[in-house]
């Protein structure tokens, strides 16, 4: 390994150490994680997830901006770093529920967390307590997100009704002088 990639090495463990998602964990078990993980780099258009597929992977961003695709049309975008994606899959051991796909240059850590089966049965509780909660906060997140985004279509479907209304009624009142300028002649 050249000096260069040792740097870059260094640098990436750093900034794994440093994500939100990844502080939840002691040191023993972050190297745990680490070991059934890698670091994947992906090029814009290139797909990290597909649709239906079935495997074990969990993703975290480290660093560039993905597309959340749901039967072909862009729903979401994740950019910030430590952000999840892939755990649906792994919660309720369905296929994957969505596409990912890179926008621009992006680096994950990709874990296989099939390894919890093989871990001592305390290690497995400990586990699974640490990333379900990280799982439910992150859920949490994008049920408050969607809500909100729920919110806003609602009140602008009550904008645009409104509008129609508006509308419907200045048209009725036009015909109605139509009819009446038609009488006149």
């Amino acid at each position: 390994m050249d000096k260069e990639q040792l740097k870059s090495n260094i640098e990436l463990v750093q900034q794994l150490k440093n994500l939100p998602t990844l502080q939840f964990f002691g040191k023993e078990d972050l190297k745990k994680i680490l070991h059934f993980s890698k670091v994947k780099k992906y090029k814009p258009g290139e797909f990290i997830i597909e649709e239906g597929a079935t495997d074990k992977c969990v993703y975290i961003l480290i660093s560039g901006k993905v597309r959340v695709i749901k039967l072909g049309e862009d729903i979401d975008f994740l950019q910030r770093t430590g952000d999840i994606f892939g755990e649906m899959c792994i919660i309720d051991g369905g296929p994957r529920s969505a596409s990912i796909a890179a926008v621009d240059e992006v680096t994950c850590l990709a874990t296989d967390v099939s390894f919890i089966d093989d871990l001592a049965a305390d290690d497995q509780i400990a586990f699974c307590a640490i990333f379900y909660q990280i799982v439910a906060e992150v859920l949490a997140r994008r049920l408050r997100e969607t809500s909100e985004e729920l919110v806003q279509e609602q009140v602008m479907k009550e904008i645009l009704s409104n509008r129609l209304k508006d509308v419907n009624d200045e048209l009725s009142k036009a015909k109605e002088e139509i009819a009446r300028l038609k009488k006149v002649k």
